[in-house]
């Protein structure tokens, strides 16, 4: 098995409030934070495999103060077609990270099985007030395609495998990496910022406060003295050498 090399790749930026990212802040609510947009990237010479798709073109536009680029477009430009990608993994189904999946015409989509069973079950009728966090065309689209519905920890291809966290979501999963350097765990939003894990503070939209901190201390497990990735940290962008305009390179 061969070592992957790691890449971050920023669609999007913009500046929201630390309200809107951690948990319990009152005062400070409007105070201004950025925050990041990203999908990921996972390569070796015998496979590619994309973590999460980002938000589609006409979900962006909705998004206030979005700096957004194309996250297919973004990939392509990288150098990875992404009509021959073959694996792409969804984190979860939030409209920021499965909104492009038609961009993957060839791929597979591994998705946790809770996750889907969340947004389709008998009670789906019953969260009308949380689905604007969904894409419901890219659910629909992954629910016809080629998916690989997953129960907890799952390989994807050799060195990279899945693995049930819950806590933000139903079926939040994050994507364990092997590089040369050692483990990269891609947390997306189990840890939205590396400030929610380092002072095991959750951010306010989640599925289960339980959940979440069970999902930091699954994190750090699975990391052993490798890389954690947060989801929307524009940190990410400083800590780790760029290899092309918005693209760092994590291990």
């Amino acid at each position: 098995m061969s070592a992957f090399e790691v890449y971050a790749l920023c669609y999007g930026r913009r500046t929201g409030f630390r309200g809107e990212h951690f948990l319990g802040y009152g005062g400070d609510s409007a105070e201004p934070h950025p925050t990041a947009y990203y999908l990921w990237l996972a390569v070796s010479p015998e496979h590619t495999v994309v973590v999460d798709a980002g938000i589609r073109a006409e979900r962006a536009r909705e998004v206030s103060g979005l700096d957004y680029v194309d996250p297919v477009r973004l990939l392509t430009g990288f150098g990875v077609d992404p009509k021959a990608v073959e694996h792409v993994v969804l984190t979860h189904l939030h409209y920021d990270h499965c909104g492009a999946v038609a961009g993957f015409p060839a791929a597979r989509f591994t998705v946790q099985r809770s996750e889907v069973d969340y947004w389709t079950g008998p009670w789906a009728k019953r969260i009308e007030r949380e689905r604007w966090l969904l894409d419901e065309a890219a659910l629909e689209h992954v629910r016809a395609g080629r998916t690989d519905l997953v129960d907890g920890d799952a390989e994807v291809v050799p060195g990279v495998s899945v693995h049930l966290v819950g806590g933000h979501t139903a079926g939040m999963q994050v994507v364990r990496v092997e590089t040369a350097g050692g483990a990269v765990v891609l947390a997306s939003d189990a840890s939205h910022f590396h400030e929610n894990i380092e002072d095991d503070r959750p951010a306010p939209l989640l599925h289960s406060m339980t959940g979440v901190y069970g999902a930091f201390d699954r994190v750090k497990e699975l990391a052993g003295a490798g890389l954690v990735v947060p989801g929307h940290d524009p940190e990410v962008l400083a800590r780790y050498p760029p290899v092309a305009d918005r693209i760092v390179r994590i291990a």
